[in-house]
């Protein structure tokens, strides 16, 4: 094909491409607040897995991009109109997934699963969870020990112990100064968490990735708190592969069908 009509189809090609990948795989979301700083910084781009939470839960210590309740206050200003051509090119940035965030679109970290007693403080000054103290590195700025908790806002330190509900997670972001999160707005439901942020992915300066801190091994579930039965089983990173290994079999199966159909065939048929 001439370069005139091939340019053209193999930009829709790739458009398509990135609009399935956006959808279903990878999205890049765009940080708009000091929230998780500085783990994050505001214009930071994150890379976000929209398939492992289909193998698997949550973890604790990931950090997660989710949509928030109707308690969660959005954390997107309302901006000017941007006329048009404005609104044309935030429409095609959302397709591709290069847009800013909704306003009910937020990334903190998961401090609790469901059934963990999470509350503040031990002697330290640091979160529990089922009893464990956090050693919370990368907490950049922490609230002050004598603002009296208040469940309607999110500067105080301490909080009441909260029992994560079944199926929800307690997150908080890495800025306790400024972040709201699960200490006055509630736990998530974790049909609500739209992916983990596993990378940063601009500006190129601050290229890494966004692993667990290691304050999060040995916490122990809320089963063996209470003694109701066997611990749950915790699925691992390669989740995803174990899943797929059952469906590459059955497809080469049906290859190796296929190819013998076929052998059959040209020999009845010479």
């Amino acid at each position: 094909m001439p370069l005139w009509q091939e340019l053209p189809l193999l930009l829709i090609v790739a458009f398509c491409l990135a609009v399935l990948i956006r959808t279903f795989l990878l999205q890049a979301f765009f940080i708009p607040s000091g929230s998780m700083e500085n783990t994050l910084l505001v214009g930071d781009r994150v890379l976000v897995n929209k398939v492992v939470y289909d193998v698997r839960d949550p973890v604790r210590g990931e950090v997660v991009v989710f949509r928030g309740t109707e308690q969660w206050v959005p954390q997107v200003d309302t901006e000017p109109d941007p006329g048009l051509g404005g609104r044309f090119a935030r429409t095609v940035g959302d397709l591709v997934g290069v847009s800013r965030p909704g306003e009910k679109d937020f990334i903190k970290r998961v401090i609790g699963l469901p059934g963990d007693r999470v509350e503040c403080c031990d002697e330290q000054g640091r979160v529990t969870v089922n009893g464990v103290p956090l050693d919370e590195t990368y907490v950049f700025q922490d609230s002050p020990l004598d603002i009296p908790p208040n469940p309607a806002e999110c500067r105080a330190r301490r909080f009441t112990e909260i029992v994560v509900p079944p199926g929800q997670i307690f997150v908080m972001g890495d800025h306790r100064l400024v972040s709201q999160d699960g200490r006055c707005q509630g736990p998530v439901p974790i049909d609500n968490v739209v992916g983990r942020a596993f990378m940063v992915v601009w500006p190129s300066a601050r290229w890494s990735a966004l692993g667990v801190p290691q304050t999060f091994e040995g916490i122990p579930t809320s089963a063996t708190l209470t003694g109701d039965g066997p611990l749950p089983l915790q699925p691992s990173p390669g989740g995803g592969v174990v899943l797929l290994l059952p469906i590459a079999s059955l497809v080469s199966v049906l290859a190796r069908s296929g190819r013998s159909i076929r052998a059959r065939r040209r020999r009845l048929h010479p």
